[in-house]
């Protein structure tokens, strides 16, 4: 029996160790619908759903999973897809709700196209937008990718946090170490901005804990710090999917701010990736200034709802 070898597990928020981790924190209310479709043997796909009465999403909310997406076998989208449409018509929803995703997803290249088909009327409404790059084979390769004065600016500034003091880029993947150290990130992250620290509730604080834990044991964790003299400056915690790196969060001590630790710690993170061989860094959703300062390029988000009884 084909149990999945095919399907693509391209999208970092439909991870089955990231899912687990957001339903336990955050499902309450909703009801699972996840659903794997076979062709005899052979699994095609997976529908990552929950539902909230007659509306099916995909699992998650925007406000923690940047982008998200079905799991399809090269080449068996329309199949798939038209299995879950009728499915979902047969049990009496009415409204598919998908967002946010990429343009290049399996929902915009296979189901927004036979939805119709099927008796279904889409809406898409542009949704935010994210930063993304693909990485070149060396440091210097990425530098000479940026403008002159950005490239004097990153080096000028390195410099000078260097000047400052001992410098340390210190990562941390064991999941024990993960346990403790997360304590750090914590501080720093709610010392960063005030909206940070409302943002970092006593119930967003534990769903952060249990992600970094879940991901560490799943080797996909890189939470780094950026020491000066021992003091943790900054901190990065981002997921590595041995292609990909998601810079999914980070932080900073204010008294560290004229030796932009902010930046730097960022930009120590894409060093690190190019080094160890990464394609692509992810800067995810966001358009604040520094993704494009580092070399991101914008990548629309959307939001589709597929009206399933059109």
């Amino acid at each position: 029996m084909d149990t999945g070898w095919l399907l693509q597990w391209e999208c970092l928020f439909v991870e089955p160790a990231w899912m687990q981790v957001w339903w336990s924190h955050f499902g309450t209310g909703m009801t699972p619908c996840i659903r794997a479709v076979w062709h005899k043997k052979t699994l095609i796909g997976i529908a990552p759903l929950m539902a909230d009465g007659t509306t099916a999403f995909l699992l998650g909310h925007s406000d923690l999973c940047d982008y998200m997406d079905f799991i399809v076998a090269p080449q068996r989208g329309p199949e798939f897809f038209t299995v879950i449409i009728e499915y979902l018509q047969n049990q009496g929803f009415v409204l598919l709700n998908l967002k946010p995703v990429l343009n290049e997803s399996n929902v915009v290249k296979d189901l927004v196209e036979i939805a119709p088909g099927l008796g279904c009327r889409v809406v898409c409404k542009p949704d935010d937008v994210a930063y993304s790059m693909a990485l070149p084979s060396s440091w210097e390769a990425f530098l000479k990718r940026l403008t002159g004065k950005q490239r004097h600016e990153i080096r000028r500034k390195l410099r000078r946090l260097n000047a400052a003091g001992q410098v340390k880029y210190r990562i941390i993947e064991d999941v024990d170490a993960v346990r403790t150290e997360i304590d750090i990130f914590m501080a720093l992250f709610r010392s960063n901005r005030p909206e940070k620290a409302v943002f970092m509730t006593s119930r967003m604080e534990a769903y952060f804990r249990s992600l970094a834990a879940s991901m560490a044991a799943h080797n996909m964790l890189r939470l780094a710090f950026l020491e000066l003299d021992g003091q943790p400056a900054a901190s990065v915690m981002c997921f590595d999917d041995h292609s990909t790196v998601y810079l999914y969060n980070s932080g900073y001590d204010l008294n560290f701010s004229s030796l932009s630790v902010g930046l730097l710690s960022k930009v120590l993170s894409i060093k690190d990736s190019i080094q160890r061989g990464r394609r692509k860094y992810d800067f995810l959703k966001g358009d604040e200034k520094y993704k494009r300062y580092l070399g991101g390029r914008p990548v629309p988000l959307f939001s589709y709802r597929i009206h399933l009884n059109s």
